[in-house]
């Protein structure tokens, strides 16, 4: 039986008035889920409710993953601090899924170390590893971001239009990378995507925002 990790029971979202109304949906460990639509119609409104970030106006959202670690989120902005190395910044997300008490000054256990050693590998960014991350390109900062969120090894990703800026040999690495670790962890992504013909390359479920609803395509 393939595991649920998501369920949105009659969710609405938004914030002062509803964005999308009555989403009744799942999201199963291997899904990767393109979610498309214009520009402000709530795309990363329901990626925000769906992470905790932003409460439902209605319904219930709810979540099979762990508490700790357990959801990695790459946001438009990234999420990066400039200042630190590449190191530091996929560091970052190895230490989500660590004890509360784990101390932040101390090095990431060995066996995290290695979650952050083949993410860069896999990403192609081990040989920026000493560099600060505000002097890297867009495209490598996007890398970055998901080297962060691979190291982390999540049960749920959620990705707001994080293959902007990659040219289509990255776009490559990047998906290849990520399936990969969906497949490992038994695990599944939620992506919002401004490109529709890439969206239904990469992803097996697409949903579409229309007139406030959230409708299930079947893939063509």
């Amino acid at each position: 039986m393939v595991e649920e990790l998501v369920h949105l029971h009659n969710v609405s979202v938004g914030y002062d008035e509803p964005l999308i109304e009555g989403i009744n949906i799942e999201i199963l460990a291997g899904d990767v889920i393109a979610v498309l639509g214009p520009s402000g119609i709530g795309k990363t409104t329901l990626l925000r409710t769906i992470a905790g970030l932003v409460r439902p106006l209605a319904g219930k959202v709810e979540l099979a993953v762990p508490p700790r670690g357990g959801l990695g989120y790459i946001p438009q902005r990234l999420g990066l601090v400039g200042n630190l190395t590449v190191r530091g910044n996929v560091e970052m997300g190895t230490r989500v899924g660590l004890s509360r008490w784990y101390p932040p000054f101390l090095p990431v256990p060995s066996i995290q170390r290695g979650f952050v050693d083949q993410a860069m590998v896999d990403l192609g960014i081990d040989h920026l590893a000493e560099q600060p991350v505000r002097i890297l390109s867009g495209g490598q900062q996007r890398r970055v971001a998901t080297a962060k969120t691979v190291a982390q090894r999540p049960k749920l990703v959620l990705a707001d239009e994080f293959l902007g800026e990659l040219d289509d040999d990255n776009v490559d690495i990047v998906m290849r990378t990520v399936n990969q670790a969906i497949q490992a962890e038994n695990s599944a992504m939620i992506m919002v995507e401004h490109h529709e013909e890439l969206a239904r390359e990469v992803a097996n479920r697409i949903w579409r925002i229309t007139d406030g609803r959230l409708v299930e395509e079947l893939k063509r």
